[in-house]
């Protein structure tokens, strides 16, 4: 109990143990205790003998027992991987992943391997990088994804793009029949190369989930036909499913003529220059963004169908970033402060730290 003295001289009692108590921000974790043990010994030993974590700490960053931290250690130990320092091939890949979390704000980071690629002025090459990039990063993704289903009942929101494809190609073993994949964004495209629909279909196949989608186009022809569609009841339960999501897997993508948005016919060049003129440099469920971080406006975000982007804020956000032509779109998106988590290829994460995030 504590006493204070009110304006009108009167004592007034408080009982501090009903006092509520600020809640600290919840991290979001990985959950890596699918990963065999030699991928994640070097994680261990990273977070405990140089970011300085405790063993504790070490396992629920990684998601794991903290027996099995204690077991990784000691055999790193015995196999000579922790001596004055950590002898590893990933160990530049660590130093890379802990950099970019500690430059961004994020609560985790994952890189893949480098492969030392570099940008090609060939499109054949680029093309064939990009891919390699995506399904690079969509097996890392995988297995993030795995590990959260492995926890029961889950929401997962979904954006769309060629990674997300590879995220489901690349998901096996996880069966969860409570997992629930929903679409962030309309899911009618002109075609359907990895469009929302399809995407979140997949998922749900590989894991006996439920599969949610947007029965709209991602966006409308006006304003009003926007307006309509998003009144429709199916399209309102499917919004509200997506906004109460435990998860969200959300793409970018650049605002170039080989962008997602250009290459679907979605946007004019004209729009796409205007939006350009206006400072975007990459989009995500129908919004664009500056080098800066900040939203762009433009008519064509008001024509757009899906969950607002300014309602992720706070939430478990995981951006899957493929192909260093989107090093530049990656750190603008990075800068808005909306994303928690990043899952990115090695080339791209090398490119994004040593280039100051475009800076």
């Amino acid at each position: 109990m504590s006493e204070q003295v009110s304006r009108d001289g009167a004592i007034v009692k408080h009982d501090m143990r009903r006092l509520p108590l600020e809640t600290p921000p919840k991290m979001l974790t990985l959950n890596l205790s699918a990963e065999p043990d030699d991928a994640l010994m070097a994680r261990a030993a990273w977070l405990y003998y140089v970011v300085g974590l405790t063993q504790e700490e070490a396992a629920t960053r990684l998601g794991v027992p903290r027996t099995r931290v204690v077991r990784l250690l000691a055999e790193a130990r015995e196999r000579g991987l922790v001596s004055i320092s950590i002898q590893h091939d990933s160990i530049r890949d660590l130093q890379t992943e802990h950099a970019i979390a500690q430059r961004f704000g994020l609560d985790f980071c994952l890189a893949t391997p480098r492969l030392d690629l570099g940008p090609s002025e060939d499109p054949a090459l680029t093309a064939a990088q990009g891919l390699i990039a995506r399904r690079a990063v969509g097996g890392a993704a995988a297995t993030l994804l795995k590990g959260k289903l492995a926890n029961g009942p889950i929401t997962v929101g979904v954006s769309w793009g060629r990674t997300l494809e590879q995220v489901a190609l690349h998901l096996s073993g996880a069966r969860n029949p409570q997992a629930r994949f929903v679409s962030l964004m309309g899911s009618l495209t002109r075609n359907s190369a990895s469009n929302p629909f399809e995407v979140v279909q997949a998922l749900a196949a590989r894991t006996g989930g439920e599969g949610h989608f947007l029965p709209v186009p991602f966006i409308a022809d006006t304003r009003s036909d926007r307006d309509v569609l998003i009144s429709q009841r199916i399209v309102a339960d499917a919004l509200a499913l997506a906004l109460s999501a435990d998860l969200y897997l959300i793409s970018v993508g650049e605002m170039t003529e080989t962008g997602i948005l250009r290459q679907q016919d979605m946007i004019s060049a004209n729009e796409l220059r205007s939006l350009r003129e206006l400072g975007a440099v990459c989009d995500t469920l129908g919004v664009f963004i500056d080098a800066a971080g900040k939203l762009v406006r433009h008519a064509v975000t008001e024509r757009a169908l899906g969950v607002p982007f300014d309602k992720l804020r706070g939430r478990d956000v995981v951006l899957l970033a493929a192909g260093v032509e989107k090093v530049a779109a990656t750190a603008a998106l990075l800068r808005t402060g909306a994303v928690k988590g990043l899952v990115i290829d090695g080339d791209a994460a090398a490119l994004l730290l040593g280039s100051g995030g475009g800076e």
